[in-house]
């Protein structure tokens, strides 16, 4: 199946005695471009999730936000250090005394300072904390590939309407090219007729200059490789897969043979035909650079 590029996933779960919640949202790029945000402590993470999702998504930059909520406090204590308690209240009594001065300590006059408290937190189980991190990840990864499905159905019904537009115009080229040579023989044979004013003059050579016009305006090589290529992208649309950037690929060919039949082109009609087919190109390409 086609995905965009463009997606968003949420999910939530309690696991570990903790709760989870990842969020994962990414837009277009050439490669795989993962970044993920992560709560102090749990860094130890990272790597496992990027990997995770390196196994499910190909194409994209990738951000993923993951938190984490204790839940309960019961995994934190906070410790006095009393050395450090110790030393600081005998200064201020030396400061008192020395200086006349009252100190009015109070328990609440050590709030915020950093060096009297430690805050311990209960050592985290890593394997488990992992095991559920993937698991709420996955969940989120599903929403976020269901929602790039939903937009890749989209951009290949739009690609694949601008593709049976192309091979209409093909058509019409296909068809209108020996009717231009036609076109040429007859003019080409009536100026010499009405150069001669009725003398006889050499057929053989009007049928040559018409086949040498024939061979500089014919596109049949050009039309049969430009359907070849749209063959191609429309296969590879209806099969699905990380295919963008083959896509990109093959656009650029198609692009190449129709510039081709331009240049030869020495009919209005065709050259309208071949600027319309440029056209949805140029659209086809845009929408591609969407798919992953």
């Amino acid at each position: 199946m086609i995905r965009s590029m463009t997606g968003f996933g949420r999910a939530q779960q309690a696991a570990a005695g903790l709760e989870f919640t990842v969020e994962l949202k990414s837009v277009n790029s050439r490669y795989l471009e993962f970044n993920c945000r992560l709560p102090r402590g749990y860094l130890f993470l990272e790597d496992k999730l990027k990997s995770f999702t390196q196994e499910r998504v190909a194409r994209g930059k990738v951000e993923m936000f993951v938190t984490v909520d204790a839940g309960t406090d019961d995994d934190i204590t906070v410790e006095l250090n009393k050395t450090y308690a110790d030393a600081y209240i005998k200064a201020l009594n030396e400061l008192s005394e020395g200086y006349g001065i009252d100190s009015g300590v109070t328990a609440a006059s050590f709030i915020g300072n950093s060096e009297m408290f430690k805050v311990v937190r209960k050592e985290l189980d890593e394997e488990a904390v992992t095991a559920a991190a993937l698991s709420v990840a996955g969940e989120a990864i599903d929403k976020f590939i269901a929602m790039r499905e939903i937009e890749g159905a989209k951009l290949r019904e739009d690609v694949l309407n601008r593709v049976n537009f192309i091979l209409d115009k093909v058509s019409f080229i296909e068809a209108k090219s020996p009717e231009t040579v036609e076109a040429y023989r007859q003019k080409l044979e009536g100026k010499i007729k009405e150069l001669l004013n009725g003398a006889n003059y050499d057929e053989t050579r009007v049928i040559t200059e018409t086949a040498i016009y024939a061979d500089k305006v014919a596109v049949a090589e050009e039309t049969v490789r430009l359907r070849s290529h749209i063959a191609q992208l429309t296969d590879m649309m209806n099969k699905g897969g990380a295919v963008g950037r083959k896509l990109d690929f093959i656009v650029q060919e198609m692009n190449r043979e129709t510039n081709t039949i331009g240049s030869k082109a020495q009919n209005i009609e065709i050259a309208q035909a071949v600027v319309d087919i440029k056209s949805e190109i140029e659209k086809i390409r845009e929408q591609i650079q969407n798919i992953e």
